[in-house]
């Protein structure tokens, strides 16, 4: 059985593909395959591992139905076209759970990096600006017990109100298709309308997947609706904001701040204005980069693979009705 991968693995996960007597094959150029190179290296292969921004589209998966398995680096699936894939059959893994707690201290060191300027600051050292002391000048915020709004209280999510509630007493409301009953309960989590968490929240984090739903919906109508002192973080998915209206609104002082791992597009361009903004702190998406919590992802990686090649059921599995 062969494997082709998008990336080179953590050995944590080709071990144990290896030990499975599995050909791994591993793409160790830095730079994404054209479509055709992604067609033709998974037609020589039995299953796919996911890394990077190359979509599963209907075009992919029509040329490549002949898959046992694909196996997403990520617990993210919206560049795979999943209605597609249940149609042919192909089951499409990935890592949840694993990554929860550095994503999560992610959007947390976010948070108080743009809460303190912390980005800017830094700049200022570098750039020579630290030579005279102005009361005044360059202030952050408090977040001491203010109220954080999250979007998508999964998993994720609820280990950033976790450390928001315990480090700095602050009030939980969530937005979610479903109720947080743990949340509620632990945490005393409040849910709420969508508006209602733009009108209330002191910080918005987003931990939701990128949905047809969910794309764009952080636009100039929603900065409109939020606290002129909020901060905005987003750590899911890039195209859940519009960028340029998040721009308009930080210039125009509707929001306060931002704090960014995802873009929209991604990567982002070097002379992007957010750049250069007092209170935005920007990451090129490391939220789950701990060796740790990306050993544990390739483990996952390499269990839904090997399932899929030998015919079992993937132990995460985005779209389980392929055994139906």
């Amino acid at each position: 059985m062969k494997l082709f991968s998008t990336r080179i693995l953590p050995t944590a996960g080709s071990d144990l593909i290896k030990a499975e007597g599995i050909e791994l094959t591993e793409w160790d150029q830095k730079r994404e395959l054209t479509f055709d190179e992604f067609v033709a290296h998974s037609k020589a292969a039995d299953g796919v591992i996911l890394s990077g921004r190359s979509k599963v589209d209907a075009a992919f998966l029509e040329a490549c139905s002949h898959l046992k398995v694909i196996s997403l680096f990520s617990v993210g699936y919206d560049n795979v076209d999943i209605k597609a894939a249940t149609k042919f059959k192909i089951p499409i893994g990935h890592t949840p759970d694993v990554l929860s707690k550095a994503t999560a201290d992610t959007a947390f060191l976010l948070l108080l990096a743009t809460a303190r300027k912390a980005f800017y600051h830094h700049k200022r050292i570098a750039k020579g600006d630290w030579n005279f002391f102005e009361p005044n000048a360059g202030l952050g915020i408090d977040i001491h017990e203010k109220t954080l709004g999250i979007l998508g209280l999964g998993n994720i999510g609820f280990e950033m109100a976790k450390l928001c509630k315990s480090a700095y007493g602050m009030d939980i409301i969530y937005h979610n298709r479903s109720t947080n009953e743990k949340a509620e309960k632990e945490l005393g989590a409040k849910k709420v309308p969508f508006d209602e968490l733009l009108a209330q929240s002191d910080v918005i984090s987003v931990h939701a997947n990128l949905s047809d739903a969910l794309k764009g919906i952080f636009n100039k109508e929603a900065f409109a609706k939020m606290k002129q002192n909020a901060i905005f973080i987003n750590t899911a998915r890039g195209g859940i904001h519009n960028e340029d209206d998040l721009k308009e609104a930080l210039e125009t002082g509707t929001i306060w701040g931002v704090g960014l791992d995802v873009t929209n597009p991604e990567p982002m361009d070097k002379n992007n204005p957010l750049l250069d903004m007092e209170n935005v702190s920007v990451l090129p998406h490391i939220g789950s980069a701990t060796k740790e919590t990306r050993d544990a992802m390739a483990v996952l990686v390499a269990k839904n693979a090997i399932a899929g090649l030998k015919g079992k059921k993937l132990p995460a599995c985005v779209n389980p009705e392929v055994y139906s």
